[in-house]
């Protein structure tokens, strides 16, 4: 019995000190971050941008999305809530240039992250090279650590990319845009 009980406080210490020891490393990180990512698909900005664009339809194109509920208020911001396998996250439209370009920004404050996605819609050969910027912080010294070394900053776009090109039939390979995975 002594044994067992001596195991049980041995795992519990274990698991405390490596907790410490994530969120001291995470505290040492950088809060805000960028990082972008693109694709290039075979089709025409004005056509890819009208998918992102319409945002309700991610249930039908993005597997991690379950439901989309958009608030559109005459002469105001666009809202739209996104539930999804990681809860729900509520975003605005903060600036949009249709066929060009899109910003898109989390409103909550108690997810312990926030940021922004710079969509762009650049024309590159006979398709649309997207590029999306995320100018992100991430608040909790755990999810940091985390965001840092376990799925990095770029997992949700290189989904989202993914997705996009799925949708279009496509296999576009995603790389790094610009300074990319970047501390500021």
């Amino acid at each position: 019995m002594k044994t067992l009980i001596f195991v049980l406080i041995g795992i519990v210490v274990a698991v405390i000190l490596v907790v410490g020891v994530v969120a001291l490393i995470g505290s040492q990180l950088p809060k805000t971050h960028v990082a972008s990512r693109s694709i290039v698909l075979h089709r025409s900005p004005p056509e890819v941008y009208a998918l992102v664009r319409d945002f309700g339809s991610a249930p039908k194109w993005r597997a991690e999305v379950k439901h989309v509920e958009v608030e559109t208020r005459a002469d105001g911001p666009v809202y739209f809530r996104e539930e999804g396998a990681n809860g729900t996250v509520n975003y605005e439209l903060v600036r949009d240039v249709p066929g060009e370009m899109m910003v898109t920004r989390i409103r909550d404050a108690d997810l312990g992250y926030s940021g922004q996605w710079t969509y762009t819609f650049s024309r590159e050969g006979d398709g649309t090279r997207v590029t999306i910027r995320e100018d992100g912080e991430v608040a909790n010294v755990l999810f940091r650590f985390m965001s840092r070394y376990v799925f990095g900053h770029t997992a949700t776009m290189d989904t989202y990319l993914k997705s996009l090109a799925t949708h279009f039939g496509e296999n576009g390979s995603i790389v790094t845009a610009e300074n990319t995975d970047s501390n500021r």
